[in-house]
């Protein structure tokens, strides 16, 4: 796992190709991450699925609850099958779009 900070986003980096180990670790270690946006880059592990994906669903509430955004970056996904509760994208820049926005709509009280 690699974690790379910068300003009020995280970056976390999934890197040894194990799914469910790295949920695991994220999971132990996500208290770290509470003030921050977090986006969570699988794209390295071209195995991932929705069904992977969507077991971060419990953290990604816990987070939205803290008003901070929380975005999975997979390429191997029909993004068309992604629960609306949930944001994955294809790339890193967008991730970082998804936060842009939604840190807009936080400031506007939406």
């Amino acid at each position: 796992m690699k974690v790379d900070r910068k300003g009020h986003t995280t970056v976390i980096k999934e890197t040894k190709g194990d799914i469910q180990l790295f949920m695991n670790n994220l999971t132990n270690v996500f208290h770290d991450f509470k003030n921050d946006n977090l986006i969570v880059d699988v794209s390295h592990d071209n195995k991932v699925t929705l069904v992977d994906l969507l077991k971060f669903k419990d953290l990604v509430k816990q987070h939205k609850k803290a008003k901070k955004s929380f975005v999975i970056v997979a390429e191997n996904v029909d993004f068309n099958d992604v629960p609306e509760d949930i944001h994955i994208v294809p790339s890193v820049l967008e991730a970082h779009d998804i936060i842009e926005m939604e840190e807009i709509e936080r400031d506007l009280g939406f």
